[in-house]
């Protein structure tokens, strides 16, 4: 199998593939977030609408088992909708989340309304980054990783371009926001301050906020981590595509040594 999950009626069970740098039994981020953006796809509006914000609370750890599919429309309107999608295992929430949508509608715009160009280089000009065969973190080897600017795994910002080669489900293309949902999760990896091997900064939430849906297979996250000195932070990308930016994410983290390691 080389999808991320399967589904029967509200229970998906995730496979080997959602596997995230954390552990072998853990998911990462990525796949929840895609499960859910799935989930609030399919709560269709009454109007035509599209996603403009994606907010996860990350509970607790999302354990690679069958999680059950809560979703609901909390709010229908002509302008909005908000949906509610909670994961749970074992009858325990693990995640919560809010989806936002807009109503969507073909405007006109004046010339001051300009959509900023990316002035990084494309994802052809980039080095391909190199995912060891024994990293823990499957979920990776289902991504292409372009860098453009900084390295991966080392620190300082970073901007590196994503493409998805794995899909949500078997026999199914991720959608576009599937896609954003899977890789915005990056931003703490992407841009870490830290030593890897000597700390830990796993994100407790994760908001996509998103002006349109990506376009074409490479999205860019463009990311800073921002430190506290009490053990919080924050890490934060723009996110491009070959248009120009559509979107940020932004992720709250929780700053801890490795075992063993000096705080």
């Amino acid at each position: 199998m080389t999808f991320l999950y399967s589904v029967d009626q509200d229970t998906a069970t995730p496979t080997k593939y959602t596997a995230g740098p954390w552990g072998n039994d853990l998911q990462h981020g990525g796949a929840p977030t895609a499960l859910i953006s799935w989930a609030a796809e399919r709560l269709v509006p009454r109007e035509p609408m599209q996603v403009v914000r994606i907010t996860v609370d990350l509970l607790r750890p999302v354990p690679i088992a069958p999680l059950k599919i809560r979703a609901e429309v909390v709010r229908e309107g002509r302008k909005i909708q908000l949906c509610a999608v909670t994961l749970l295992h074992e009858d325990v929430v693990v995640v919560r989340a809010t989806v936002l949508k807009i109503r969507r509608v073909e405007l006109e715009l004046p010339p001051t309304a300009v959509e900023e160009k990316i002035a990084l280089p494309g994802p052809e000009a980039g080095e391909l980054a190199d995912i060891p065969n024994e990293n823990p973190n499957a979920f990776i080897r289902g991504l292409t990783l372009s860098v453009v600017q900084g390295q991966f795994r080392a620190p300082g910002p970073a901007a590196i371009w994503f493409r998805v080669e794995r899909p949500l489900f078997a026999g199914q293309a991720p959608t576009p926001l599937q896609r954003a949902a899977m890789i915005a999760d990056f931003c703490n990896g992407v841009s870490t301050v830290l030593e890897f091997r000597s700390w830990t900064f796993i994100n407790g939430d994760l908001t996509i906020s998103l002006a349109r849906l990506p376009v074409g297979d490479w999205i860019l996250l463009d990311a800073q981590s921002w430190l506290g000195d009490h053990g919080a932070g924050i890490a934060f990308a723009k996110l491009g595509d070959s248009r120009g930016y559509f979107g940020r994410a932004i992720q709250s983290l929780v700053i801890e040594p490795r075992a063993g390691k000096p705080g």
